[in-house]
């Protein structure tokens, strides 16, 4: 059974990877807005990992 923080992770997670794709298809990626989505990202996977 999933947890309300686990299933509010996972939403975070998905956000996280749409924001990713939108900068990476713009015509300009900014790379250290990039790279911190990336790590909010990495972190969010960690936590539930951990879960």
């Amino acid at each position: 059974m999933q947890t309300t923080h686990q299933a509010a992770l996972e939403t975070k997670h998905q956000m996280l990877d749409r924001r990713i794709s939108e900068e990476v298809h713009r015509p300009m990626p900014d790379a250290l807005a990039l790279a911190g989505l990336k790590k909010q990202k990495l972190r969010l996977k960690e936590e539930l990992t951990n879960l």
